[in-house]
């Protein structure tokens, strides 16, 4: 059985006081809902870096998992502005954000830059959220599923313990612009990805696998997109900035 996942991802946002501040509520209402949903999915928020550190603090007596939104595949060396997985792992991490779209997008990562930071994640005991997914243009051209492919294969280069990744399916025209994928075309790629998953590393593996949906997921489109076999869970952007959407995606309804 498949422990749903929903996570959010704050990418550029909040200071350290309101990142402390929404951490502070969600412990609060955590507790208070510790009989119902919100302990039977599991939970994470992924600060910015600079915010890490307090909201770790908040959340380490809850259930409340902590993750970065990115990192360096060193651990330590000349490489100004960047941040080691050991740092995050002093802090408390479990979870880090990898290959994310507009990693991709806007600083120019690639499959073998992607697979450099699991590999290490992996070393330092991080879980990494591996993230795929096609352009616009890739889609209208029939490529969605050789652009996951190449992906999937060239970011697990030498990795044998998928059993510790979550993969995250996040159509690039979807993120952020309101758009999402039909909840069918959502659970095709899940589907494949699974399938894909499966011939490599086994049926079994592939069967405990999370796969989560990613692109402007909503309070309003979460139930359907949960009801979708396949589907694990979500790795949410605006909607997790507040408290009250937050929850509500956590407390899906199937």
């Amino acid at each position: 059985m498949r422990t749903p996942l929903i996570a959010g991802n704050w990418k550029m946002n909040k200071t350290t006081s309101q990142a402390r501040e929404f951490a502070e509520q969600l412990a609060k209402l955590q507790t208070a809902n510790s009989d119902k949903q919100l302990s039977s999915v599991e939970v994470l928020i992924c600060p910015p870096f600079t915010a890490l550190s307090e909201v770790g603090q908040v959340i380490k007596t809850t259930s409340i998992k902590l993750g970065a939104q990115n990192m360096h595949w060193e651990t330590k060396g000349a490489y100004t502005g960047e941040v080691s997985g050991e740092f995050l792992v002093d802090l408390g991490c479990e979870y880090v954000i990898l290959g994310h779209s507009e990693r991709r997008q806007y600083f120019s990562e690639s499959d073998e830059t992607i697979n450099k930071k699991i590999v290490t994640a992996l070393k330092l005991g991080l879980k990494p959220i591996l993230c795929v997914g096609e352009q616009l243009s890739e889609r209208e051209s029939n490529q969605t599923f050789h652009v996951i492919k190449r992906q999937l294969d060239n970011g697990l280069v030498n990795i044998s313990n998928i059993d510790k990744i979550v993969i995250a399916y996040e159509p690039v025209w979807a993120i952020g612009t309101g758009k999402t994928a039909t909840p069918e075309q959502a659970k095709e790629v899940h589907s494949y990805i699974r399938e894909n998953i499966a011939k490599k590393y086994g049926k079994d593996t592939a069967m405990n696998l999370r796969i989560l949906y990613g692109g402007s997921v909503t309070p309003e489109n979460i139930d359907i997109l949960m009801k979708q076999d396949g589907i694990d869970g979500a790795l949410v952007g605006g909607a997790s900035l507040k408290t009250e959407s937050f929850l509500r995606l956590v407390n899906f309804q199937t």
